[in-house]
């Protein structure tokens, strides 16, 4: 399977070159590079290069790989029971809540900034016998829009170069009137300081409560047409990872219906 991600302009006028990506076992060509986007202060940015070297590294880690992770156990819960339409999952990284998603219905859009995630997301869809219901996208999201809104708008987890609750205000404007937007992100006070810890918990810049993101819905100077928030948890859970150590995870989660 192959898939091309055409060229655009970006608004500084810089243009990207088109990436192919092989899942076939071909080299990927890395040739394009996004204009650095300033990070959170924590000492690197999360830009295209931290998040290829994440991946690659993800492969040969003695901790075992992402790669198989299931699905986000807040999709389930809080999307199971929408109507299927068009959905964007911003920051799909290997592609376990996108399947999920297309598996029950959806048309799904997943964009990530890594190729390689992308790479082995796009392989694990076609194994699941959905690799028609997902178009991948390569995509720094701080600068991509879609060309029309959706039913659903997730995220899960995303790290972006900028602010986390910029990110969230970002992709909430392209949910269609009448979608859901659900995010679900890392707690805010529950992370050790640095996005290479040895629990993978973010720094604190990349975190949320769910009053911050509610507050955010609620602000009608960047959104005249309103949302109803019908889910806002911090939730506790433990998780096996894939080598077996148990780890603790804090999540935001914050589900939302933007007002028609």
């Amino acid at each position: 399977m192959r898939f091309s991600i055409r060229q655009r302009t970006l608004h500084n006028g810089q243009l990207r070159s088109t990436v192919q990506v092989h899942t076939d076992g071909e080299d990927l060509d890395m040739s394009e590079q996004a204009p650095m986007t300033p990070g959170h202060g924590h000492g690197h940015d999360f830009d295209r290069a931290y998040w290829e070297r994440h991946w690659r590294q993800d492969r040969t880690s003695d901790r075992g790989s992402m790669s198989g992770n299931p699905p986000n156990p807040h999709l389930a819960r809080e999307i199971g029971h929408l109507v299927p339409g068009t959905a964007l999952d911003a920051g799909c990284g290997a592609g376990a809540e996108a399947i999920w998603l297309a598996e029950h219905g959806w048309q799904v859009t997943a964009a990530d900034i890594s190729t390689e995630a992308l790479a082995r997301a796009a392989d694990r869809a076609a194994a699941s016998g959905v690799g028609d219901s997902v178009q991948w996208v390569a995509a720094d999201l701080c600068d991509w829009a879609p060309a029309a809104p959706f039913d659903l708008v997730t995220t899960a987890y995303a790290h972006p170069a900028v602010p986390q609750l910029a990110f969230y205000e970002r992709i909430a404007r392209w949910v269609a009137p009448g979608g859901t937007l659900l995010v679900v992100g890392h707690l805010h006070g529950h992370s050790h300081g640095d996005a290479e810890d040895v629990d993978g918990q973010p720094p604190a810049e990349a975190t949320a409560t769910a009053a911050s993101v509610t507050a955010l819905l609620e602000d009608t100077e960047w959104d005249d047409a309103g949302w109803d928030v019908v889910t806002a948890a911090e939730l506790h859970r433990t998780i096996t990872a894939p080598d077996g150590r148990l780890v603790e995870l804090h999540d935001v989660v914050v589900r939302a219906t933007r007002r028609r």
